[in-house]
Order: structure tokens, then sequence, then C-alpha cells
């Protein structure tokens, strides 16, 4: 085992753990028992306080800022070392807290964690500037500076990677941080940092507060020691977020929910297309905001491919996180299946179809969720428009391609889609036309820390990933020098 310690899951401050000012505690459940497995500390407004404050001090003593972009790198390099060599700890911290498959742990979400803070390494030194051609008799220039104390609020569903989203940029770019995980999911939050530490990121550059988000997170968005803030969350909360933010004119870069159409045309490589379908609905039992909940299928194939969910969905492993076989593991937490089982029964009373699941399911007390095929709904039901996050998919037959697009974009959402077609010039034509932040053509959920992700509509504003990313991390300064 790693000799990082997280226990007693107290707040790191500093470079320090310390116990919540107050001595309040909270409980982290396993959601595939419903036990609890251990407590974190609940920060209060005293504890942010003391966090953006060290936050403060290292930035403006230039601990991290003062250092070349290129001895930044080297130690974000290092960060991503770290991760990897503490795979498996991480790997059983993230399935334990989430309820996520220890296979899918691994594969997806430490080795990407690994791979942002890389990218963003090898992007550090490449901050620069440039020489302005004017009729001045001047030298004009620009460069990039870093914002200061960045607050990075992260959700439940992919704590390690979604927290690499925002820290890893920010550090590349010089900021100083305060993370503020989800409070049903904090475990990885604190083993990083541990991990940044033993990398050599000075004492106050990192800073991790556990707390929930109308004490903690308030608190620290509020704060007018924070220069910038990074969130990913539901669109309810992002409009609080960016409302309060812009009291103070604060930067803000938010991902928010979605609810992805996946269009499947009746050219589609159907076998091709029913693994992409699937994955783009069970995917992190569906708590994905880039997951695809909504099926569009060309009429002439809406009842084969129906015939075929029918048949594969419930064959898809449902189990115990820790089985290496298990694909899909449970929701989150109570609050997230509850949701989920009150959207189904909608369903049913506007007069959906169950194709296949719409049910709980019994096992060991976990809070598990049958993976669901709902069909026959009106493009206006309550369950097709609004976004559901967990492992239901709805099926809507279309006529025409146009069809197929006024569906696709009929959402307040518009973080992803997706086409399924063999006809290039088609697949072309129609990412155009979606209104949405990434498009997927025969597959989805393929990201890599170099592609930009990021919503539009009601799924929010800001990019996350690639070079994309520095710019909500900096500031443009342009210095005129008279030649007189």
């Amino acid at each position: 085992m790693s000799p990082i310690e997280i226990e007693p899951g107290r707040l790191f401050v500093g470079g320090q753990w310390r116990e919540a000012a107050d001595g309040a505690r909270t409980e982290v459940v396993d959601p595939s028992r419903g036990a609890v497995v251990t407590t974190v500390a609940e920060a209060g407004a005293a504890d942010v306080d003391a966090a953006v404050r060290s936050a403060r001090e290292a930035f403006d003593g230039g601990a991290w800022s003062g250092l070349s972009g290129r001895e930044r790198g080297r130690i974000l390099h290092r960060v991503a070392a770290l991760i990897r060599e503490n795979a498996d700890e991480l790997a059983q911290l993230e399935s334990l807290d989430v309820g996520k498959p220890i296979s899918l742990c691994h594969a997806v979400d430490v080795t990407n964690a690994a791979n942002d803070y890389e990218h963003f390494a090898a992007l550090a030194h490449s901050l620069d500037g440039a020489v302005r051609n004017t009729p001045m008799n001047a030298l004009a220039y620009t460069k990039r500076e870093p914002l200061g104390v960045v607050a990075a609020i992260t959700p439940f569903n992919f704590p390690l990677i979604l927290a690499g989203s925002k820290i890893g940029p920010a550090l590349a770019a010089g900021n100083t941080v305060v993370h503020k995980p989800a409070d049903e999911t904090p475990l990885s939050a604190l083993y990083m940092a541990g991990l940044f530490q033993r990398a050599g990121v000075p004492d106050g550059v990192v800073n991790v507060v556990t707390g929930t988000g109308p004490v903690a997170g308030e608190a620290l968005l509020r704060h007018r020691g924070v220069d910038k803030v990074a969130f990913t969350g539901s669109t309810a909360i992002g409009r609080h977020v960016a409302a309060t933010a812009g009291e103070a004119l604060k930067p803000v870069t938010m991902e928010l929910g979605g609810n992805a159409a996946n269009i499947v045309f009746e050219d589609a490589d159907l076998e091709k297309a029913v693994g992409a379908i699937i994955k783009a609905f069970v995917f992190n039992t569906g708590q994905f905001c880039m997951g695809g909940p909504r099926l569009l299928v060309a009429r002439s194939v809406h009842s084969t491919l129906l015939g075929i969910l029918a048949d594969a969905v419930p064959g898809v492993p449902v189990g115990d996180p820790r089985d290496p076989g298990t694909v899909v593991g449970p929701m989150a937490g109570e609050k997230h299946l509850k949701k989920v089982e009150e959207y189904v029964d909608l369903a049913r009373k506007e007069g959906g179809r169950i194709v296949c699941g719409g049910e709980r399911l019994d096992l060991d007390g976990g809070f598990y969720y049958k993976p669901t095929v709902i069909a026959d709904l009106s493009n206006d039901s309550r369950v097709v428009q609004e976004e559901i996050f967990g492992p239901v998919l709805t099926v809507q037959p279309f006529d025409t391609e146009d069809e197929a697009v006024a569906l696709a974009n009929s959402t307040p959402y518009g973080l992803a889609s997706g086409v399924q077609t063999t006809n290039l010039a088609r697949a072309h034509r129609v990412a155009d036309r979606l209104q949405a932040g990434i498009v997927w053509v025969n597959d989805w959920a393929m990201l890599d820390p170099a592609v930009p992700f990021g919503g539009v509509k009601d799924s929010g504003y800001g990019r996350e990933y690639g070079p994309e990313a520095l710019d909500a991390y900096t500031r443009v300064k342009s210095v005129v020098v008279s030649l007189d």
C-alpha cells in the first residue's frame, strides 16, 4: 500500500493535514453496499477562508507562478508518474467511493487522470505571447499571465478525472488552487493532495477542502480572495454559480448537464452502432454528462434495432464493482437511484413502453438499477427532455435527416451528440448542424486531453482540455515600449 494516509480524512491546507475548525465530520458511503466506510472533515467558512488565504500567499509569494513553465511542467510530469505508480490504490478508492467497476477505474479514470497531467505538463512551457505590428514607433507585445487563486468545484461522477481537467491547466498556467470535491466522493481528492506534495508542488499551491456545497462550496464561491471559478455540476447549480460569480465579476468556466442524442441512420453498421449505443447510456451507470440517453433511429431500422437492444441490454453485466467482469455498478447514492426510479415511473404514466429493465436490482443492499430501454414516448415527454443521469435510454423514430437534426437539437442541452452512419458526407453534414460541444461519429465517449470539450445552451460555456483550456486560466497583458 502507498505510504500516503488520508485517514482520518482531514482537510489539506497550506501543505498540512488539519481537522475542520469546528471538528465537524461527514460520512462516506460505499454505494455498492449502502454502508459507511469512513468519515472526512466537513469544512466550514473558516476552513475555506484558511485555504484561500494559503493559496493567495503561495501565489503572491511566487512559490509556483515564479517558477518557469518548464519547471512547472517537470513537477506535473512527476504528478502523472505518481498517479501511475499508485494506480491500484487510486482505482480502489474511486471504485469504493463512486461505485465504479474496478476495471473501469483502472482503464478510464486513473489512466486519463495521468494523461491529463502529462498533457498540461507539456503545455506549461508553451505559454507565449506575440509581437504585434503597429504604425506606432513602439515595440508592442503580449504575454499571458496566471489569474491567481482558482476555485475548482467538482462533481461526484468522475472525481479524479474532472479534478485533473481543472487543476491540471490551472497549475500549468501558474495559478494556485482550492479544490472542493463533491461531498459524496472526496476520497481521491484527498489522496491526490498527498501525491501533489510528494511530486514537489509547494505548500499552499493545492489545497483540498471537503464538505457540503451549501456551506463549503458557497463560502468558496463567494470568497473575495478567489480570482476564478471552474465548476462542473448540474445546470441548476451552474446558474447559481454564474450569477454569484458575476456579482464579483469573476471569470467562470462551467461544464453542466447534458441530454445527448445518438442518431442512427438507415445506412449505419448496426453491429457497430449497437456497441456505441449501449456504451453511450450505461457507461459509468449512466452518470455521465456526455452520455447518450436519447436514441434517434431511422424508421426503416427502428423495430429491428429495438429488438436487438431488447436481447442485448439485459446481458450487460451488472453487479459488484470489485468484480473485474462487472460493466455496470451501482448508482453513486440512494438519492440518485430514487431519481431514476421517479423518471421511469413517469415514463409509464406518459405512455412509454419498457422494452427491458425498469426496476431496481436487489444486490447486497447497494443502489443498483437495471439498464432500461423505453420506447413510444413523445418528444415533449419530460423523460425525453430532461436529464435523468442514470442507465436509461429512450428510443424515438425519425423519417428524414432534417427531422433527426431537429429532434437532436430540441432539448435545452448541448454538451455532446452522436452520428452512426457509413455515409461520410452525411456524417460531416449532420455534425455541422448539431448544437453540441462535441460530436462523435460511429462510436461514443472517445475522449483525450488533447481534444477540447464543453457545452452550448444549458450545458455551460468554456472548454476543458486541449490548449484551449489554458485560455480560461490566463489573462493577456499588452506591453507597449516607446522607441522614440
